[in-house]
């Protein structure tokens, strides 16, 4: 789950993690009276979308009277804001964030993540802050200062030492920094984080450190332990399909592609659509439907695949272990009957009655149901399908 970077900068200052002073609007008017009530001479006025690359799209702007907030107020709010991150599609800008103005002397970039294959958060730095982290690893990867900390142990001074050494900071800054590198960590592990991002983290003419912008992202399954951040949850910043997939325990992911997919297990999936890729097509969705696939959870399936205008064909690829082969053809079958797949759909089952299921499948004798013998087999006739061969 993502939040706002308003909500972020809540958690932030109950942390004591500093970030400069704003307050949340929704009309012109409301944002005219933040301004006033932050007082000073200079505001930003923030898109507030769940997506980063806002000052690009447009959706970050700097005002220098209070008229001229209201007025960037009414041309950011209604907006459809396009960023790398959001695709062509862009994010309607329902919330603005009036934001104090801070003295800039430097711009740095600071976020943690977790590192699967280390099995630790990996505490991230930079001393390009303001540009996409993404290219910055692109394009200078030695530009990026990793530190992984064991969990068992903490962060600790030297962990901040490393990071501060790296970032080349003088002396007499090197504590504060530490100090705000450790509270942010704190967050990540006390509130079962999977992503902050700090981009930028601008030191002031004072030598101090703020968050001028923060992206935080929470591990779904321990939302149970914090219900103060599932309340912030915003589900119009979510994909409404995706939504609905989750309901009906579903894993689902829209993309660009042709073929759609059908997975039970998400390695199996992904596995699933890098063969689809290998033969020459390309996947229009990631869907898990877990374990536990039947009539129901494949008919809600073929359903939300077939929202996506450029499906020309479905591949169901399931192993059947605890749930049995010919049960799940027959419940495929049976969702052919309560939703109309005007697709070719290719069906390959593997697992406990296998040959069973493909017995079931041929002799329903349904037209746009193909039986196929593997996973190369099956991707194969996707590919041929969705080009109407």
């Amino acid at each position: 789950m993502n939040i706002h970077e308003y909500q972020a900068k809540q958690i932030f200052a109950k942390y004591g993690v500093p970030t400069p002073r704003g307050i949340i609007a929704n009309t012109p008017s409301q944002a005219m009276t933040n301004a006033q009530e932050l007082g000073g001479n200079v505001w930003v006025v923030k898109a507030q979308i769940h997506a980063g690359g806002r000052g690009l799209g447009g959706g970050v702007k700097l005002a220098r009277s209070l008229a001229e907030v209201k007025t960037l107020a009414s041309e950011i709010l209604g907006m459809t804001l396009v960023t790398h991150q959001t695709g062509p599609e862009g994010k309607l800008v329902q919330k603005i964030y009036i934001e104090e103005g801070a003295d800039i002397k430097d711009e740095l970039y600071l976020g943690i993540v977790l590192d699967r294959a280390k099995e630790m958060p990996v505490i991230m730095a930079s001393t390009e802050g303001g540009m996409a982290i993404e290219d910055v690893a692109h394009n200078t990867p030695e530009k990026i200062i990793k530190v992984a900390v064991d969990p068992a142990i903490g962060f600790q001074a030297y962990h901040g030492r490393e990071l501060a050494f790296g970032l080349g900071l003088a002396k007499e800054e090197q504590g504060k920094f530490i100090k705000f590198a450790a509270a942010l960590y704190k967050l990540y592990m006390e509130n079962d984080a999977e992503m902050i991002e700090i981009n930028p983290l601008i030191k002031t003419g004072s030598g101090d450190f703020l968050a001028l912008d923060g992206k935080m992202g929470f591990d779904d399954s321990a939302l149970g332990r914090h219900p103060e951040i599932e309340d912030m949850r915003d589900l119009s910043e979510e994909d409404a399909d995706e939504r609905e997939a989750s309901r009906y325990g579903l894993s689902y992911i829209s993309l660009d592609g042709e073929i759609g997919c059908m997975v039970n297990g998400a390695g199996l999936a992904m596995g699933t659509m890098d063969t689809i890729n290998y033969m020459g097509g390309t996947p229009a969705n990631f869907l898990d439907v877990g374990g536990s696939a039947n009539a129901e959870t494949v008919a809600k399936g073929f359903q939300i695949i077939l929202k996506n205008p450029n499906v020309k064909a479905i591949f169901v690829n399931i192993f059947g272990g605890i749930v049995r082969c010919d049960r799940i053809a027959n419940g495929i079958l049976e969702a052919t009957k309560l939703v109309d797949v005007h697709v070719p759909v290719i069906v390959r089952l593997d697992g406990t009655n296998a040959p069973e299921a493909a017995e079931i499948l041929k002799n329903a004798n349904i037209a746009n149901v193909i039986v196929a013998s593997d996973l190369a087999d099956g991707a194969a006739k996707a590919v041929r399908a969705a080009k109407g061969e």
